[in-house]
């Protein structure tokens, strides 16, 4: 199993907790080290890498499944070399795994729900390198449809499509649990969709 932009390796050892044979890829060489020590202190194993995971998916590769999650995306400005990248990574028959949070949620914070050629610059504390102070950051709005036009462009069956307005992480603004671990945000009455996953498959 593949996991790109793993961050530290929390869903990436739960993989190896269920069997898998793991590489993870991140960007941020402090959270590839939170990774490994994590696994060190898991003892469990993972090969962790350091790499932009652009570039990291120019190599054809073999694996069974690739497996994509929570706040991705929007990392990454061009869906389409994204997706052909992604495509490279799999044997034929495998398959990717993507949950990722729905763009309608950007929307009624004010962002663009469809793609934009120049990214949104913004100012945050880093969250990866645990720098103190601010630093400005580029994201992309990638709409769903973006995304699943991307992964057929790619040679890639789209065999589930599933949306859901349950949220497992507390992250957003105005956010109510309604269950525990379930996060839930209403606009005018009615559940805003907030998270999506797809699965799809490379051609044989």
């Amino acid at each position: 199993l593949l996991h790109l932009q793993c961050h530290f390796g929390l869903d990436s050892l739960s993989w190896v907790r269920r069997g898998a044979e793991v590489t993870a890829v991140d960007l941020s060489s402090k959270a590839i080290e939170a990774a490994q020590k994590l696994a060190a202190e898991a003892n469990l194993s993972a090969e962790f890498v350091v790499d932009d995971v652009m570039h990291f998916i120019q190599i054809p590769r073999e694996f069974d499944v690739v497996f994509v999650s929570y706040g991705a995306l929007c990392w990454l400005p061009d869906m389409t070399a994204w997706a052909q990248g992604v495509a490279r990574q799999l044997k034929p028959g495998g398959r990717l795994v993507l949950v990722e949070f729905h763009p309608l949620y950007d929307l009624l914070s004010g962002y663009s729900y469809f793609h934009e050629p120049q990214p949104v610059i913004e100012t945050e504390t880093s969250y990866t390198e645990n720098a103190e102070g601010e630093h400005a950051i580029a994201v992309w709005s990638h709409p769903v449809s973006d995304v699943i036009t991307a992964l057929l462009e790619a040679g890639m069956h789209i065999n589930q499509f599933i949306e859901q307005a349950m949220s497992p992480y507390d992250c957003f603004e105005g956010m109510t649990e309604k269950q525990p671990g379930c996060f839930f945000i209403e606009h005018k009455g009615h559940e805003v969709p907030l998270v999506y996953a797809i699965e799809a498959i490379k051609v044989l």
